[in-house]
């Protein structure tokens, strides 16, 4: 009888971007691999993807059939081990195999990031802090992948089987990684930018959370001061509009570029001088950990999962959530000296390694062998 493992997550894009190592280690161990996400797409090194039509809110009404859905999978399939992540992943996973458990199913939630955090709205805490401790009894291991949130799970007493600190996914540092000078300037003419641009980049999801509108506001006070400022904004998202008619209203249009989704950021990573968070939550933030690993000095907000990675006035400046002056003023000390970009890339490169990929599955593997 084959052995078989079930990754599941809200949406296909949450699985290719932070999980197809751990799911080639499977195959590569001989499970039979499934896949359990709402989209279309074939998911590489998987045998089976079953097409879920999860809602992002756990409280609408579609996900009632995405569970029995899910539930008839689950009990079909008789997994040795599953996997699930992302918040309605995770709840409507350990729903739908509680039965299973019962017949020796593993069970592992990844939060990557609870939606319950120091400064959320009290909603958060009333709906997911309750949701997510009753349903820890149903994890064999929850994996949290920053302090605060570990902290959380331990002093809550989550009743999960263990509860692991795992530093994120992992970051291919031969993706990611420093140019040269030449090579730098070689990609900015290739990119129609000039060698004396001052290149800011913030990759993400253009939303609420992410807060871009920040930067906007940061870039009209820099224009002033760094006439060559320019701000990439990599991703794309509801407030994309929003943010390009905010952009023109502040006569920063021609500083701030609207680059849409990418498969090319690393080459993107290496033109900027320094990359940009003003997120108001994060888990553990990739597109920092690549900018880390790329050598760029950082300007992130005081938020969960930034302070993880970024220790200011060592690596880069932290600022409040919603300091605009603040931020602009941490890119004019990182544009004015040599002194302060040397030392915060040095220590990103030397910081960045311990959250290697190659670092990371050997935590990732020691949990699932713990578990199997």
């Amino acid at each position: 009888m084959n052995k078989r493992v079930l990754f599941t997550a809200t949406v296909d894009s949450h699985i290719l971007h932070f999980h197809l190592p751990y799911i080639k280690w499977f195959k590569e161990q001989g499970f039979e691999v499934h896949v359990a996400s709402r989209g279309g797409g074939e998911i590489p090194f998987a045998d089976v993807k079953h097409e879920i039509l999860f809602e992002r809110s756990p409280f609408k009404l579609p996900n009632i059939k995405a569970y029995r859905q899910l539930k008839k999978i689950i009990e079909e399939n008789d997994y040795t081990l599953i996997h699930c992540h992302t918040p309605v992943g995770g709840v409507l996973t350990r729903l739908a195999a509680r039965n299973a458990r019962k017949k020796g199913t593993k069970v592992l939630y990844t939060a990557h990031g609870f939606h319950f955090f120091k400064g959320a709205p009290l909603r958060n805490w009333l709906l997911y802090y309750p949701l997510e401790k009753w349903l820890a009894r149903y994890t064999e291991c929850l994996i949290t992948i920053n302090e605060e949130d570990y902290q959380r799970a331990i002093k809550g007493n989550f009743k999960a089987g263990t509860i692991k600190k795992v530093d994120g996914v992992g970051i291919d540092l031969t993706r990611f990684k420093p140019v040269e000078e030449g090579e730098k300037n070689n990609l900015r003419q290739k990119y129609g930018y000039k060698e004396n641009d001052f290149i800011l980049i913030c990759v993400g999801e253009l939303n609420a959370n992410k807060h871009q509108d920040l930067l906007i506001k940061a870039v009209k006070v820099l224009k002033y001061r760094i006439p060559e400022v320019k701000l990439l904004l990599v991703g794309t998202g509801k407030l994309e509009n929003k943010y390009k008619r905010m952009a023109k209203k502040l006569g920063v249009e021609e500083h701030v570029h609207f680059l849409g989704y990418r498969n090319d950021v690393p080459d993107l990573m290496a033109i900027a001088d320094a990359a940009l968070s003003a997120s108001k939550r994060e888990g553990l933030p990739v597109n920092i950990m690549e900018a880390m690993a790329t050598g760029l000095p950082l300007v992130v907000t005081d938020c969960r999962g930034s302070r993880d990675l970024v220790e200011d006035g060592e690596n880069g400046f932290v600022v409040g959530v919603d300091d605009v002056r603040g931020i602009a003023e941490a890119v004019e000390k990182i544009y004015w000296s040599e002194e302060i970009k040397e030392k915060f890339r040095a220590n990103n490169l030397e910081k960045i390694k311990s959250y290697s990929l190659n670092i990371i599955k050997k935590e990732m593997v020691g949990v699932y062998m713990t578990c199997l």
